[in-house]
């Protein structure tokens, strides 16, 4: 109950300070979006282009473990991780909270499953991360960000979004962990120290996930992860 009433307290203040407290928007904002959902980056700060883009690349990463995770929950998962690739935290801390602790799985994969599963689709979610940080941190001008930052509701509001997504990946590590019989407590240490490419390097390096029969019940087990 603790860990529900935490998760259900960061949404309700992340969504009281994004409507409440954050800085205004800009006039140009809706502009702004538009040539970065096109793709029309000249002359957008390169770390703002990466943020944007890095936010597309984040409910992936909550993808490859929510969809397998949901499997055994009484709550849609699919729901809150379509969601958020529009809304971001604010999609994925309600099913945080919502959810239980199962580090269980029982039946076989379907051909979504076995994607998000997919080593070759962490190495692709890897790469893109990895490049879209290169590329912002080298290129991206911090000054004018930080100005953005506290004039930009947008801006200000995603790189929040970013950092609360980054934070709250290990919350379902452990019970997939659980899953592929993973027991080191050192790899969820790594994975909740280093924000981002803790979680990147933990889908590229898990084993897969084996498949169980589901005759023992036809209903999810729910029970506390080791």
């Amino acid at each position: 109950m603790g860990r529900k009433i935490g998760f259900w307290l960061v949404w309700l203040v992340f969504v009281s300070y994004a409507f409440l407290l954050a800085p205004p928007d800009r006039p140009d904002t809706v502009e702004l979006i538009k040539h970065l959902s096109t793709g029309q980056i000249a002359g957008i700060n390169p770390l703002v282009v990466a943020l944007f883009n890095i936010m597309g690349v984040m409910p992936m990463l909550y993808s490859c473990l929510m969809f397998i995770d949901g499997r055994m929950q009484k709550v849609p998962a699919w729901l809150f991780a379509t969601a958020s690739f529009a809304v971001g935290a604010f999609a994925i801390v309600p099913y945080l909270a919502l959810r239980e602790p199962n580090g269980s799985f029982v039946g076989k994969k379907n051909w979504l499953l076995k994607l998000l599963d997919s080593r070759w689709l962490a190495l692709g979610l890897a790469i893109a991360a990895l490049g879209l940080l290169v590329y912002g941190l080298s290129q991206g001008n911090w000054a004018d960000f930080a100005q953005q930052w506290r004039s930009s509701r947008f801006i200000h509001v995603m790189s929040l979004d970013f950092c609360l997504l980054s934070v709250l990946f290990p919350a379902l590590v452990r019970d997939d962990m659980a899953r592929r019989g993973l027991t080191d407590k050192r790899l969820f240490r790594a994975v909740a120290l280093l924000p981002l490419l803790g979680a990147i390097s933990y889908l590229v390096l898990r084993p897969p996930l084996q498949e169980q029969p589901d005759d023992v019940s036809s209903q999810p087990h729910y029970r506390t992860a080791p």
